[in-house]
């Protein structure tokens, strides 16, 4: 018996998904759609890709996009309100 009749199907574990779809781009970086949408427009988010009729966001734009938003380690900038 071959290796190949050995493995079952569904076994192997797919590579993660690289494009999202604008409600898995938003649950993705946890905000609202609507949210979502007014930073792409303003360009704190990445604009999408097109795939014929489909709109797609890379996963890593924005994850690149979403480190470079204000807060969180590396902001000098940030005051802590311990009130």
């Amino acid at each position: 018996m071959s290796v190949a009749a050995e493995v079952k199907p569904g076994a192997c574990p797919l590579p993660p998904v690289i494009g999202l779809n604008r409600e898995q781009a938003a649950a993705y970086i946890g905000v609202s759609k609507s949210l979502f949408d007014e930073m792409v427009a303003d360009g704190r988010m990445p604009k999408p890709k097109k795939a014929n009729s489909r709109t797609i966001w890379d996963r890593r734009s924005l994850e690149r996009a979403f480190s470079r938003l204000p807060g969180g380690e590396g902001d000098e900038n940030e005051e802590w309100d311990f009130a």
